[in-house]
């Protein structure tokens, strides 16, 4: 008894006898998007589009006051003040300290025009 002849499969393509030359490709483009990227998405990191106004910030007051629990302050100024309070006499009385810095601050209030003045 022989074997039954088994008919010829179609998704395997016969295999090659011999070497074949290698597929040249052109040079890949040196802009445009990745490959994969869909049309329209940004893919690379751009400068920020808003333009500020000039100001920046120079002092803050944090303050923590969880339900039940003491409060507590920090005062930080970019001229070098800290400060803290733990207690809600002391944030009182630590958030008052801000605010008349704020006017005192030598940051905020340039001295020539003070010694005008």
């Amino acid at each position: 008894m022989s074997a039954p002849n088994r008919p010829r499969l179609k998704s395997i393509p016969p295999t090659p006898t011999g070497p074949r030359p290698a597929e040249q490709r052109g040079p890949r483009p040196a802009v445009g998007a990745p490959k994969g990227v869909a049309e329209g998405v940004l893919s690379a990191v751009r400068p920020d589009p808003q333009v500020g106004d000039g100001r920046y910030v120079i002092a803050w007051l944090h303050i923590c006051a969880p339900r039940g629990a003491t409060p507590t302050a920090t005062s930080r100024c970019e001229c070098g003040r800290d400060r803290s309070a733990v207690g809600y006499l002391k944030v009182l009385t630590l958030i008052n300290d801000h605010k008349h810095h704020r006017d005192a601050c030598p940051l905020r209030t340039p001295q020539e025009g003070r010694a005008a003045a």
